[in-house]
């Protein structure tokens, strides 16, 4: 069962989705996404595949996109995060990062 989800977007284009899960995380590309010819992988360490990929913690690439230093700090202070929140951060802070990943909050159910 999927505690919070986000929506992952590679150059605009919707490319999979990455949950908390009860047994950590997990991310899945999306079919489509998959199927398109100019599919890339969001990151070298998740290669395009149609399983879906586990981890007890949150993915090194994910963690990666939550900043750092002062504007980690700002982000805490103005929405209220728990520094060892990574998902809660990671939906919050990465809609619009300075890479091709951006992560969304995922709003359907």
């Amino acid at each position: 069962m999927s505690i919070r989800k986000g929506n992952v977007f590679y150059r605009g284009e919707h490319a999979g989705i990455i949950e908390e899960t009860d047994d950590g995380y997990r991310f899945t590309y999306d079919s489509q996404y998959i199927q398109s010819e100019a599919a890339q992988p969001v990151s070298l360490t998740l290669p395009l595949q149609a399983e879906p990929f586990a981890e007890k913690q949150l993915f090194s690439f994910f963690d990666g996109l939550i900043p750092e230093g002062w504007l980690l700090d700002v982000a805490q202070k103005n929405w209220k995060l728990d520094p060892r929140d990574r998902m809660g951060l990671l939906l919050s802070c990465c809609k619009e990062t300075i890479g091709a990943v951006s992560v969304l909050r995922y709003e359907h159910e």
